[in-house]
């Protein structure tokens, strides 16, 4: 897709973005075990979120959370969410919204952006590798961290 671009997450896209149809079987890792139990861990004020558009049509959407200073360390700069619509999905959205959630972490002076991942192989873990993440330990709830250095 040639026509991508991102809009902060608003009234007027919210729900589209809530209610994109994933793949078959991806709901299950949108959100891993341990981003659950680290959401309290959060000021939301540091939380990064977009719709990606094309065109008039919301096809993915993605959250992350930027706060350098967090005491953990996986949480300083991390892709909190990645979802992109079935029907959008191989056509660069997933690449799209990474290179942007990177690209505002380099903005504020960050070394290095991170994803949590459940192990699974039917997870995302290949896709992120793919996109030049390398494992880089794993969460107490046996998620996978994965990081792309900037």
């Amino acid at each position: 897709m040639d026509n991508l671009r991102l809009e902060e997450l608003s009234a007027a896209t919210a729900l589209e973005a809530n209610s994109l149809e994933l793949a078959p079987g991806q709901a299950a890792f949108e959100t891993p075990v341990t981003y659950e139990h680290y959401e309290s861990a959060l000021n939301l004020a540091n939380t990064w979120s977009r719709v990606i558009m094309a065109g008039d049509d919301v096809v993915g959407f993605v959250r992350a959370h930027f706060d350098g200073n967090h005491d953990q360390p996986e949480l300083r700069s991390a892709l909190w969410r990645v979802s992109v619509a079935a029907s959008a999905q191989g056509q660069g959205v997933g690449r799209f919204a990474i290179s942007a959630a990177s690209e505002e972490a380099r903005s504020l002076g960050l070394s290095d952006i991170t994803a949590v991942w459940s192990p699974d192989e039917k997870g995302p873990g290949d896709f992120f590798h793919k996109l030049g993440f390398r494992d880089s330990g794993v969460t107490e709830y046996g998620d996978q961290i994965g990081t792309l250095a900037l």
